[in-house]
């Protein structure tokens, strides 16, 4: 992998086609490549629309996995009827099957749609097994997972990609755009967070915890940090050019989910006896080595509607932004000292992916962002690199959780962020390299 590629020339490599185009060779258009074969562990509500979009884009599909048979048979319906009554091979024999599935010599790469808790177990065999992994987020949970995950990219040379769909966002790219223009001068600070009631998503129907649920349960600190610090750690040319070297976490008491516990479930029912050790909000300030400082806030039981589930402002040295008023202030373009629409600038500053490829991400989940997801994935798999949300930025980005919990526990005590790229991050290239 060239670790000096500039992350404008990876981004660059995202205009030229759109999701089937990028299945092709670039060099011999009268000799079509062969779809790549991909597997998915995985066919929840999530893995199974990743699923859907792998068939749009023209993948095979030998295998899926996913210990819930429903699930499972659903996924092979859904593949037979998109490729001419083919069905993949099923795989639903236990929480480890997926390892049997990953013996598979007809699979290029696979796509991790699980719960949380199983990403870097699953990411780290299935890249041991030869096989490119696309994560959902956020990659791992604790530190020895992520230096795992590392260690696996590393030593098999198998490309990784974070399956962070926020970097995509319309305006989150129009930011990324504006960034390496250079209008925004030297990026000082950047407050992030992802804020979303998430209460109903956190019980089955019988009152037994959810994936999620169980998160809150048996794990403190920011849970979900990925969503928010992935576009910011972009903009700031984390792991290229800089890095975040160190956090302090603080959090709430316990309200919010208690009292919704109480308000749902009767008296006796077991959900009352459910000890969470997550808190209702918690607040991460993050420093980097360059001087820059990030406010990172995670809160997904405290009842409010939903108009974003994630927020960005960002600050530099010659304008600001804020995601929460849709505005931005460009000093020297702007009249006076007042906020203007950013929408003003979007024709201007578009980014070239969304320029060029907006009628494919047209209607696809997460506003697009999904779209560029599967596209990227694919596309850095038949150009052999390098993933544009690589192995160091997942670990940096997810490493977050832990130490915002081991911060927490005691009593706010900064906590040091590793140095996944052991040094590389000062010659890599970023945005305003």
């Amino acid at each position: 992998m060239n670790e000096h590629v500039d992350r404008r020339e990876v981004l660059r490599l995202g205009v030229a086609a759109g999701l089937a185009a990028a299945l092709g060779p670039a060099s011999n258009a009268a000799e079509p490549a062969k779809p790549l074969r991909v597997g998915v562990i995985g066919v929840g509500g999530r893995g199974t629309y990743l699923l859907q979009l792998a068939l749009h884009a023209g993948a095979e599909i030998p295998a899926v996995c996913d210990i819930k048979l429903p699930h499972l048979n659903r996924a092979i319906e859904l593949v037979a009827k998109a490729r001419d009554g083919k069905k993949p091979v099923g795989y639903s024999q236990g929480p480890k099957d997926y390892q049997r599935m990953l013996q598979r010599d007809d699979l290029d790469a696979v796509i991790l749609g699980t719960p949380m808790q199983v990403h870097a177990a699953m990411a780290i065999d299935a890249l041991r097994a030869g096989k490119h992994v696309l994560s959902e987020v956020a990659a791992a949970m604790t530190v020895e997972e992520c230096w795992g995950l590392v260690r696996a990219a590393e030593e098999t040379g198998k490309i990784y990609m974070l399956a962070e769909n926020c970097c995509y966002f319309q305006p989150v790219m129009l930011i990324t755009h504006m960034v390496a223009k250079g209008l925004f001068g030297d990026l000082t600070y950047a407050e992030c967070g992802y804020v979303h009631d998430c209460r109903g998503l956190l019980f089955e129907g019988d009152g037994t915890l959810t994936w999620r649920g169980e998160m809150l349960r048996d794990y403190l600190g920011n849970l979900y940090p990925t969503h928010a610090i992935g576009p910011v750690a972009q903009w700031m040319d984390i792991n290229r050019g800089d890095r975040m070297v160190s956090l302090v976490a603080a959090a709430t008491g316990q309200k919010n989910l208690v009292d919704y516990v109480r308000r749902r479930f009767p008296k006796d029912h077991p959900a009352q006896q459910i000890q969470f050790r997550s808190t209702d909000s918690v607040t991460t300030l993050i420093h980097t080595a360059k001087g820059k400082l990030i406010d990172l806030r995670y809160d997904i039981s405290s009842p409010r509607p939903v108009v974003s589930t994630t927020y960005y402002s960002l600050q530099g040295t010659r304008a600001s932004y804020e995601s929460r008023i849709d505005s931005i202030w460009i000093e020297g373009r702007t009249q006076g000292h007042a906020w203007e629409p950013i929408a003003k600038y979007a024709q201007e500053f578009e980014h070239p992916m969304w320029s060029q490829l907006r009628d494919q991400a047209a209607g696809t989940g997460h506003g697009g962002g999904d779209f560029f997801v599967i596209n990227e994935f694919f596309k850095t798999i038949r150009s052999g690199g390098p993933s544009p949300i690589d192995v160091w930025d997942a670990a940096a980005w997810s490493v977050i959780l832990p130490l915002s919990g081991k911060s927490i526990a005691e009593g706010g005590a900064p906590q040091e962020i590793p140095d996944f790229t052991q040094g590389k991050w000062e010659t890599r290239k970023g945005l305003a390299g």
